[in-house]
């Protein structure tokens, strides 16, 4: 992770596999992606309630389109039909 750049939070989400999921699409879409679980929560395995919270972080002159990129994939826009 870039120290000088400005990270925000494109959206802050349950279990790290769904995190790692959005961390791919937006990869996938050329945004920088970092990951920030609380430390206790991984260091103990507690990953409910707000323990179980991962910060899905972008540069901050991504936020806008990594925030669009999400609400289109949760709005089903990336899913392809079933034969």
């Amino acid at each position: 992770m870039n120290q000088s750049t400005h990270w925000s939070v494109a959206i802050r989400i349950p279990g790290e596999l769904q995190a790692e999921i959005i961390r791919g699409l937006l990869e996938s879409q050329d945004i920088p992606v970092y990951l920030a679980v609380e430390g206790a929560a991984r260091a103990i395995g507690v990953n409910v309630g707000p323990f179980g919270l991962v910060d899905v972080m972008v540069p901050e002159d991504h936020i806008e389109e990594a925030q669009e990129v999400i609400a289109a994939y949760q709005a089903g826009d990336f899913e392809t039909p079933d034969d």
